[in-house]
């Protein structure tokens, strides 16, 4: 099978969609699959590119088989509603002339766009059709309803009809269309996609990051916190992460010296929030740590934190989740019930009200005093993941079903 992707995000990205979407690729080229991409240049979570690349520049290079063609983009280093816009719109504009080039003289069997962004999906239809390709959306991130909830953008008026109609037309124009869990599927089938299109494919735990690669001990130590009981947040530090809560929470915790609560990340947010935690003792901000030390970052925790904005339940199923229940450590998150990810962590953590800080504190507390039940549910979070989020079997079920669309 011959297969054209395009998304916005790949490796090196440590967190978020780029290392599913180079995981995936770099999985189907390893069972003999032909492989390209055109993608953008790494930027998140920081929001700045890396040393090493040209941002106006077209780069190409070669990694795990696959081979990367990495267009421009503008990115903004305050990501705003308007700003993310132009974002998605400058990648969507400049990966135009390498995806019709490869479409032509390439002839791919299937063109697999990764939404966000849906700017993306018209490029990609239009190569599927000079092609003569089937056309496959893989949705992470529902980005209109997201964008609106979280106030990015006014979700009223003829602006937003038509954002969503647009969303819609797009999504309906595929041959499949594929999500990461079962709340995002119902919104594909509100969003009037055929159900007969839709797919189920979730994002896998890493098995690299599993406890038995892990020296927890050893990174406690470089990062201060020996004899703390050590809630961790772990991920990109923005809006929909509702990362005000396990702040509100430390606030309430400055009277346990034996609590740590840490975050460790980057993105957007990280200034407003530091500046919101000023001074509090029990608080502690980290950068993110590189792939070959997140199995030991994991580790460390004695409980994971997974707060999540209240309006942005359901629209995206947090891609950290996985990882987190495959430590073997328990979550605290804060989902309301009915929702995608209160479904997920319900019997490996505790479930705590959208928005309310002091649940989150007294959930922490609890984990902290109580040793054995901190053990009972991470035990049942390790057991979860290898149930639900088991990569081998994750990337044969996309390898079948796009090797179907194809032969199709």
């Amino acid at each position: 099978m011959k297969l054209l992707a395009l998304g916005i995000n790949y490796a090196p990205e440590l967190i978020g969609i780029g290392p599913y979407t180079s995981g995936l690729l770099e999985a189907l080229a390893a069972g003999g699959d032909e492989v390209k991409i055109v993608t953008g240049k790494p930027y998140y979570p920081a929001w700045k590119l890396p040393e090493g690349y040209r941002q106006f520049d077209y780069e190409t290079e070669d990694a795990g088989g696959v081979e990367i063609l990495r267009a421009p983009l503008y990115v903004p280093r305050h990501p705003g509603g308007k700003r993310r816009i132009v974002h998605h719109m400058s990648f969507a504009a400049s990966a135009v002339p390498p995806m019709l080039a490869r479409a032509m003289r390439w002839r791919p069997d299937v063109v697999l766009c990764i939404a966000p962004s849906l700017f993306s999906i018209p490029v990609a239809a239009l190569a599927a059709r000079m092609a003569g390709a089937k056309l496959w959306v893989h949705v992470q991130d529902f980005e209109i309803d997201a964008a609106f909830a979280l106030g990015l953008l006014s979700e009223y008026g003829q602006v937003a009809v038509k954002a969503r109609n647009f969303e819609s037309s797009l999504l309906q124009r595929a041959d499949i269309v594929s999500t990461i869990g079962p709340k995002m599927v119902a919104k594909l089938r509100a969003k009037q996609v055929d159900p007969g299109k839709i797919r189920e494919l979730r994002n896998w735990a890493e098995p690299g990051f599993g406890p038995q690669y892990a020296d927890g001990d050893t990174m406690r130590a470089e990062l201060g916190l020996q004899g703390k009981t050590v809630a961790l947040y772990a991920g990109n530090i923005a809006n929909k992460q509702g990362l005000e809560l396990p702040i509100e929470a430390a606030q309430m915790l400055a009277d346990r010296p034996d609590i740590a609560i840490v975050i460790c990340g980057e993105g957007s947010q990280r200034e407003r929030l530091q500046a919101m935690g000023e001074g509090l003792p029990n608080l502690h901000f980290h950068p993110p740590q590189p792939a070959q030390r997140m199995a030991s970052l994991l580790a460390m925790a004695d409980m994971h934190l997974l707060p999540q904005h209240p309006q942005a339940a359901d629209l995206v199923l947090p891609s950290k989740l996985t990882n987190i229940l495959l430590s073997e450590r328990p979550v605290i998150a804060s989902a309301a019930p009915g929702t995608g990810l209160h479904d997920e962590v319900q019997g490996c953590g505790i479930l705590t009200p959208p928005g309310d800080a002091a649940a989150m504190a007294g959930a922490i507390a609890e984990l902290a005093d109580d040793p054995a039940k901190r053990a009972r549910l991470g035990k049942a979070a390790g057991e979860r993941a290898a149930e639900r989020w088991q990569k081998k079997a994750i990337i044969e079920q996309w390898r079948s079903e796009l090797h179907a669309l194809a032969a199709g």
